[in-house]
Order: structure tokens, then sequence, then C-alpha cells
């Protein structure tokens, strides 16, 4: 037999690459014959790899590839078993998920109606691309072609032309008629703003900010006989700021004034016997450093924090103080901030208010926190400081303010009416002729809701409030005597235009209108309506922030998914709703700044303080204190928090999803992939905000 020189060679080079060195035989003259043969020669036949292989090699590469195939299914299996089982988890039982059990039910209306739009959206669109790629072209033209019923065949044609009629005839023209309406009110509203923007620029450009004559806090002589202070009142309403009352009170309490001139209000509303007995230990640690403050507890807790302000107010002792400070229980000012305030109404008698600048520790904390960031940004340096120039009057903020107490008392003081008393204030002081001033270089820090359940809450009520104050407070903008301008200013832009028609063209153009052009084509927006505009209004909102740049599209996105919050808010407060009345406080993270850090040195030398602190307190009550304090210790650790999904925030985000990949069969070129990147960025941004509350 032949020897099987071929297969050894291959057989030593599968052992040993290494070894072996070719070598290449010359035959000169060579002596042979071709003969045809029909067939392989049983020696020369094909030989099997396993045959130079024994029993024990072929068994152990087998067992070798079998443990990598099992590997690999069970890896499969265990990632695909994992996601079942989270999704069975957080969508069916709903476990991990902390929701109140009065709220189990609330918003299934809104999903309900948002999750049947969504199914009908998929299978409409599944059919339209179905007879985009069987070639039912009828829009090549501008006029409607539909065909001949002797020249369809098939059932699903016949329905699919009687679509085509229904839309075109009585679905596309209510749609084109409402988007028109509402492009409107869109281009209305961008002049608006370019015109807040460009009054910006022309401060900046000109330098016009408000300026102190001189310096007011010079002593002219050797004997100090300089500034004469006012008496100035200091107010921090708060309820159940367990994380954050202990970083307020420490930072007011540390403002540069003369003690003698300055009484701090702590007006405690909680209505946890823990927290009280908390912030008044807070409270007598620094009176007893010689600080002038007090602690008020109401025993009828009505009207929320215009019920606590105006219980406030009504203390004899206020009737000696000339202004009013408010910060709200996460505010953090300077000590300098009363010398940066208080000096702008001296000879000025005509100004009722001296509103600050809001600044953010936790602005970098997610994307949450960095798109309201965006929005505050431009609220402060654009709007807020445009009209405090041009108008002398905007929104008082309810907090970081400096109010002259006669402006308030001749306004008609606090009340209880709405949910936004800052607003309801500030309307009437304008109308008794009161000016108003905003300092944007002066800063107070303080937090943005870090959750996104937070931010709802906070948003809904903000929302809600102007639509309440403007049905109630439309009679007397009209008959008061302010001119006539000013009026038209207050009803048409400060109302109307930025806190009705914005939310309502937002919610009705985007989230109703885009849809629905899934699958009605022929009411297609415009492309400079769905990207060239909205991208050019979201670049002046990002420019007081110039960080917050590579967060466009996201804040583009968020804004329209917010919409309908903000649209659901507006709704309620105009028509008198339930959820218009509804008062929940922002929860707060307790974030710490630089002061907080500093005053953080204090507390080593707490201990050896206690006795004279708590030296007018019995023996049990120091000890029930301590526990408190240990408690919470215990209670502010750290805690592992649960990702709680939006399902109604989800279900939009796949909503306009769709309405994108719908767009990207009208649009060509640029637009296309434009279009598809939009689509995208807004599914993630959706799922980003459902993962907000992941530790």
């Amino acid at each position: 037999m032949a020897p099987r020189l071929g297969f050894l060679c291959r057989w030593g080079k599968e052992k040993d690459p290494q070894k072996g060195t070719p070598v290449v035989v010359t035959m000169e003259k060579p002596n042979f014959s071709v003969v045809e043969i029909d067939g392989p020669d049983a020696a020369f036949r094909p030989v099997e790899k396993s045959r130079g292989k024994n029993t024990k090699q072929v068994t152990w590469i087998l067992l070798l590839k079998a443990n990598r195939a099992v590997g690999c299914i069970a890896w499969l299996v265990t990632v695909l078993w994992t996601l079942l089982g989270t999704i069975k988890k957080r969508l069916i039982y709903r476990q991990g998920i902390a929701i109140e059990g009065g709220k189990l039910g609330r918003g299934k209306l809104l999903f309900g109606v948002i999750r049947v739009f969504l199914v009908t959206s998929i299978g409409i669109l599944a059919f339209e691309m179905l007879a985009y790629f069987k070639g039912w072209h009828y829009f090549q033209h501008s006029n409607l072609h539909i065909p001949q019923a002797s020249e369809l065949q098939g059932l699903l044609h016949s329905l699919y032309v009687a679509w085509l009629t229904c839309r075109a005839e009585y679905i596309a023209p209510l749609i084109q008629t409402l988007s028109k309406f509402c492009i409107v009110l869109f281009l209305i509203q961008s002049v608006d703003r370019m015109i807040l923007c460009f009054g910006c620029l022309w401060i900046k450009y000109k330098r016009i900010e408000p300026k102190i004559e001189g310096d007011p806090f010079r002593s002219d002589d050797v004997e100090g006989g300089g500034y004469k202070y006012p008496m100035v009142l200091v107010q921090i309403p708060m309820c159940n700021e367990r994380e954050v009352y202990e970083q307020s009170i420490s930072a007011v309490c540390q403002i540069d004034w003369p003690r003698d001139h300055l009484l701090i209000q702590v007006l405690d509303d909680s209505d946890d016997e823990n927290i009280q007995l908390l912030i008044k230990a807070e409270v007598a640690k620094w009176s007893h450093k010689g600080v002038n403050i007090v602690y008020r507890h109401r025993l009828v807790r009505t009207g929320y924090k215009a019920g606590n302000l105006k219980s406030a107010m009504s203390c004899d002792y206020v009737r000696d103080y000339e202004f009013v400070a408010i910060f709200d229980a996460d505010f953090q000012p300077n000590p300098d901030f009363l010398k940066l305030t208080v000096p702008h109404f001296k000879d000025n008698p005509e100004l009722g208010l001296v509103q600050a600048r809001w600044s953010f520790v936790n602005r970098d904390e997610n994307l949450l926190t960095r798109l309201q960031n965006i929005n505050l940004c431009f609220h402060f340096e654009v709007e807020q400081q445009v009209n405090g120039v041009f108008l002398n009057f905007f929104g008082f903020n309810g907090t970081a303010g400096v109010w002259r107490i006669k402006a308030l008392e001749e306004s008609g003081g606090w009340l209880e009416r709405t949910t936004v008393e800052d607003m309801d204030i500030a309307v009437r002081a304008h109308l008794n002729g009161w000016k108003f001033v905003f300092l944007n270089d002066v800063k107070v820090l303080c937090e943005v809701p870090e959750s996104y359940e937070a931010y709802r809450k906070q948003q809904h009520r903000w929302h809600s409030g102007p639509m309440q104050l403007f049905r109630l407070s439309l009679p007397a903008v009209i008959s008061s005597k302010i001119s006539a301008w000013k009026k038209a200013n207050l009803i048409l832009l400060f109302f109307l235009l930025r806190k009705l028609i914005l939310p309502f063209y937002s919610f009705t153009l985007f989230c109703i209108i885009l849809p629905l052009t899934m699958f009605v084509p022929e009411a297609e927006l415009p492309v400079w309506v769905i990207c060239y505009v909205p991208i050019f209004m979201s670049l002046l909102n990002i420019l007081p922030s110039p960080k917050s740049f590579p967060f466009i599209v996201p804040y583009l996105l968020f804004e329209n998914t917010m919409s309908v919050t903000k649209f659901n808010a507006m709704v309620s407060g105009l028509f008198q709703l339930g959820s218009s009345y509804e008062w929940i406080v922002t929860k707060k993270a307790g974030r710490s700044s630089e002061s907080d850090l500093l005053a953080a040195a204090e507390r080593d030398s707490k201990i050896t303080n206690q006795a004279q602190i708590y030296r007018g307190a019995s023996e049990s009550e120091i000890s029930e204190l301590t526990h408190l304090k240990e408690g919470k210790e215990v209670v502010s650790a750290p805690v592992k928090k649960v990702n709680k999904l939006y399902r109604k925030e989800l279900a939009l985000a796949c909503l306009l999803l769709l309405a994108s990949l719908r767009s990207l069969l009208a649009a060509q070129g640029v637009h296309f992939y434009f279009l598809m990147f939009q689509g995208v960025t807004f599914l993630l941004v959706g799922l980003d905000l459902i993962g907000e509350q992941m530790s």
C-alpha cells in the first residue's frame, strides 16, 4: 500500500507547525505515461481527519466543544431569564416601586389614552409600511388619485383605499386647521422669546444693572457714625424639612447684620413631633450663641405657606421692623446678603421688592438637574432681569427676596386663595404702583429636585397656580389705575402668552398633532416647525448656561415630554379642578454648600456646649432630644434607591419615536437622518428619566 505522505505531513503540521522544512524535488528526464482511470484507487482516496487521532484525543476535543456550547447557551438563558424576571417584578407585580396607596389609580385615564393611541399607531404604521413596500404610492402628486373599484384587487387593498379616503376628506382638514392655529401661537411665543434675548444682550452691552451709590457701610468718622442699619425681619418657613433645616438655619444665623437690628423667625409647620423637637433644638443652640431667633409653630395649619407667613406677620413685634427677607428651608444665603440687597431701598420709596438670583448646589447631579438648570438660568438671567430693568415688574420667586413691609401691608398681605402666593402678592403690589428690582449678581444657594416625581409635582403646582391667579385677579387688573400698556403686558404677556399659550401649543403641536401625522401624511408639519425653529429657540434658552450646550437635544425633547404635565396643570388651574389646590412640599436631598462645610466644624464643640445650650430644659427632654438626634443620624444614612418606572412617560416616548419614524417615510435626504437621530434620542431621554431614582 502506498504511504499516506500527505496526511502525515498535515498531521505533523497540526502537532507542531514550527518543525519541518519544505523540500522541492526536481526530476530530470522523467519517464512516465498518463493513464486515464475511471475512479480513484483505494490508496489515494480522501482520508478522514480523525483516522490519525486516537480515541482519547477525539473525546477531549468533543468535550471541550460541548463545554463551550453549553456555557454559551447557559449565559444566554441566564440573561433572558433575568430580563424576564425583572419585567415580571416591576411591570406586572410592581415590586420595589414605592407608590402611595391613594395614588395607585392616579393617572390611569391618561395612561390608558396614551396606551390605546400607541397600539393603534403601531398597527397603522405597520399597515403604512406594508403599503409603502407594496408600491401603493398614491401621493406622488398633489392631487389624490383613487383608483376605480374595478382596478383594485384584494380585500386588503380595498380597505387601504377606504382608509385613504376617510383620512383625506375628514381627518386631515381638522388636523391642518388645528396645526395652523398652533403654529401661529408657536411663532408668537418665539418672537416674544427673541425679544427677551435681545433685551438681555442690550443689558449686557450697556452694562445696565441696579447700583448702590457709593459705599453705604463706610464710616465717616472714627466713632463709626456711618450707615444707619434698618430693622430687618428674616423668615424661614418650613414643613417637615428634616434634611435641610439645620443648614438653612445655620446659614441665616451667620448673616452679617447688627444683632439688635435683626430678628429671625423659624416658621415651622411640621406635623411630625420629632422634627419639631429637632428644629427647636437648633433654634435654641443659636439663641444661646446670642442670635436673635424665635421658633413659631401654628396649631391650626391652614393656607399652606401663605397661611404660615400671614400668621407670622400678625405678631405685635413685626411693626417695629421695616423690611422682611424670606428664605425657603433649602436656601443658604451668604453672610453679605442683606448688605447687598437692603441698601437698594435707601432713597427709593417706591421700591417694594429686591429679588436675588438662585444658584444650585446639585445642578450636575444627574441629567434631570442639568435640564432644570437650563430652564432656571434662562428664567433668572433673561426673563427676570429684562422685566426688572425695563418694566420694574416680575413675578416674585417666593424666596431669596427682601420686601418692604409697607408694600406688603398696602397690597393686602399674604392671601391663601392660590398655591402661588408669591406671584399673587407680586401682582397686587404691581397694581398698587410698587416697583421691583432684580439683582442678577447676588446669588443664593439652593437645590433643584433630583427625582422626576418631585420635579413633576413641583411643575404641576407652578403651572396650575398662575391660572388660578389669572382667573381671580383679572377683574382687579382691568379696574386698576395703572397705565393701559401695563395692563396689556400683565394680561397678554405675563399670564396668557407665558402661562397659558406656551403649555397649550407645546402639548397640542408636539404631543398630539406630530404623532397624528404619523398616519395622516396629508397633514404633515413643515420641517422648519419640527426641526429648525425648536432648535433655534433651544439654543437661545441655553445661552445663559453655555456649559449645558451638549444637552441641547435632550433638553428639546424633554421639554416636549414635560408639556403633558404642564398642560394638565394649566387646565386644572383654569377650570378649578381638584388637583389645582394640592400643595406637596418638594422633597429635598440636603446637599451641602461651602458654608455648610465650614459650619460643620462647629459641631465638634457640641458636646461641651450641651449643658449650656439646654440649661433651661429638663433631663427627660435632653435625653429624648439626644435619642432623636441619634435617630436622625441613622435616618440620614444613604439608602439604596429603587428605579421607579414612569409608564406614561415611557409610552409617550415610544409614541413620539413612532411619529419620527413615520416622518422618515415622508422626509428625504438630510431630514431622514435628523429625524432618526431625534427619535432615538427621545427614547434614550425617556429611559434616562425613568432611571433618575437609580442609586
